[in-house]
């Protein structure tokens, strides 16, 4: 997304803060037209990456954790400081199924353990997620680095001594890939201490004289309109600036494969996200010898991969 350039004419984007008509998606989201019945898209993986600093050494590392569900896999993988996965859990497996237990392990200079239990793990049809009933517990060189769960505090309490060490962690990027109608519906946190927000994008087809339907990209935050994008198929790349939380936090979308990728055998792959980035951040993008400076900045950025294939 580096190279997302805006290429929308000057009233290509409207902003908005009226509430949008309610629907029954997640929790009472918005779309712009409750004529429409479109049956929202599904998520087939998610990867959360969160950002380590160990309390003894304040040294740096990276998890990311995927939940991914196809019709013969559920489960997840655990990516450490970027490289290639070191921990696997298929909990749809007959034969390599473990969906409760422990497991040490070594990358590189850290020795880390895992602990966790999927056996009573809820689900949602739309997320690959479990919603409650579980737990996983990562420590890294001796030091609780990531906690997730409803059931994860109170293991840590039960298994561990007061005195083991609590890495900072904070969850730096949120990746979704989601595949159906035009549809999205997600939840974020713009920044640790915010709320749960609702995301809802969608596009659909407007009037416009004559009456033709020009497609339109609508996105929602809590029932509110912040953007809508007229004339997608010239406005397919763009960007704009909204504020949540009293942060600023660039929205970028690529619609591009939705109108011109006729060799996919699907619809194409749509790229949105959103960025939050400091007021003194003057460019949308940091050159990279200022990337290292801005290191110690937490923000957060969510990118959703959106594969029309209804």
């Amino acid at each position: 997304m580096r190279d997302v350039i805006s290429c929308f004419s000057e009233n290509a984007v409207s902003v908005s803060h009226s509430s949008c008509s309610s629907y029954s998606f997640s929790s009472n989201a918005c779309i712009s037209s409750p004529t429409l019945t479109l049956t929202p898209s599904i998520q087939n993986s998610v990867s959360c990456v969160y950002k380590i600093t160990l309390s003894t050494t304040q040294t740096h590392h990276f998890i990311t954790i995927t939940w991914c569900k196809t019709h013969s896999n559920q489960g997840l993988t655990v990516n450490f400081n970027h490289d290639d996965p070191i921990f696997r859990l298929n909990t749809n497996s007959r034969f390599f199924r473990k969906k409760k237990g422990s497991k040490f392990l070594e990358s590189g200079d850290s020795k880390m353990e895992f602990f966790w239990d999927l056996s009573n793990a809820k689900y949602d049809s739309s997320t690959p997620e479990p919603i409650d009933g579980y737990y996983l517990v990562i420590l890294v060189d001796s030091e609780i680095a990531l906690v997730l769960g409803d059931m994860a505090e109170e293991i840590v309490s039960k298994k561990f001594k007061s005195t083991t060490p609590m890495a900072k962690s904070s969850l730096i990027c949120r990746r979704e890939h989601c595949s159906g109608n035009t549809l999205y519906g997600t939840k974020a946190q713009f920044s640790e201490s915010g709320d749960l927000h609702e995301i809802v994008i969608r596009c659909s087809g407007e009037n416009e004289g004559l009456k033709i339907k020009c497609p339109v990209l609508s996105v929602c935050i809590d029932k509110k309109t912040v953007i809508k994008v007229k004339r997608l198929q010239w406005n397919f790349r763009g960007n704009q600036t909204i504020f949540v939380d009293g942060l600023l936090v660039d929205l970028l979308w690529d619609v591009h494969d939705w109108f011109f990728n006729p060799s996919s055998s699907s619809s194409g792959c749509a790229v949105f996200m959103f960025r939050t980035r400091s007021g003194f951040d003057s460019r949308l993008w940091l050159e990279e010898k200022n990337a290292q400076k801005e290191k110690d900045r937490v923000e957060f950025s969510l990118l959703i991969y959106a594969c029309k294939t209804i």
